[in-house]
């Protein structure tokens, strides 16, 4: 079987349950934005063919001025999208690479994310169709109606938290953009992540977001395949 390879998608859109108000792409983590720091977890994995940022279109010209220069020097193409999840990997499922045979996508508010993890989703993915990472929960959960009121207890056994990103082959990718639906969730394959793998969902989460980030035990480095490879750095 030939190996997989990737097209990473970063969203910058809210993803589903989440508010407008807590699209936390944008929001500075120790001076560089969480989009910034999201990106550079796909960089220089020699089996990510293509990586896209996408962008509301109300974001797009600040985006170019703001972010292009640094992206483009990596590689990344930004791209437009509409103001929701959905709407976005809609948008950016018309430009995955032919030479892709899987889709990771992320959440662009989530930069704290083990190397290790990214890894172990991407090995997955040639036996799954979907896979995604998890975190267990730390407490018990009541279920309430819409009123607010009590309906039920949960216990935490019962649920994971569902991280990102998440992977999946292309055709699958592309069936469910198309009718803009998720996954069913027993074609999902669930692998344990860390929990440092927390959103940014406002700038007051940008100082705990940032002390996960050094919680992360760093990734290896590949040593350089040549003397030339090293003098440029």
């Amino acid at each position: 079987m030939p190996a997989a390879t990737f097209s990473v998608l970063l969203l910058t859109a809210a993803p589903p349950g989440h508010g407008a108000e807590a699209a936390g792409a944008f929001v500075k983590i120790e001076g560089r934005e969480s989009l910034l720091r999201a990106v550079e977890l796909f960089l220089n994995r020699d089996s990510v063919k293509q990586i896209q940022l996408v962008l509301d279109a109300d974001m797009m010209e600040e985006g170019k001025r703001k972010y292009g220069g640094h992206l483009s020097f990596s590689g990344v193409k930004l791209i437009t999208g509409g103001p929701t999840w959905v709407d976005q990997i809609a948008a950016a499922a018309e430009k995955i690479s032919d030479d892709a045979t899987h889709v990771i996508v992320h959440d662009a508010a989530r930069p704290a994310v083990a190397y290790s993890d990214i890894d172990a989703a991407m090995e997955a993915a040639g036996k799954h169709a979907v896979v995604a990472l998890t975190a267990p929960l730390r407490s018990s959960l009541m279920e309430v109606d819409e009123g607010g009121n009590a309906v039920a207890y949960h216990t935490s056994t019962r649920f994971v938290q569902l991280l990102s990103p998440v992977v999946f082959e292309k055709k699958k990718f592309c069936d469910l953009a198309a009718k803009k639906q998720a996954a069913h969730a027993s074609e999902v394959h669930l692998l344990k992540g860390s929990p440092l793998n927390v959103r940014v969902g406002g700038s007051g989460d940008a100082g705990l977001v940032g002390q996960m980030i050094r919680m992360l035990p760093k990734p290896k480095l590949k040593p350089p395949s040549s003397p030339f490879e090293e003098a440029q750095w």
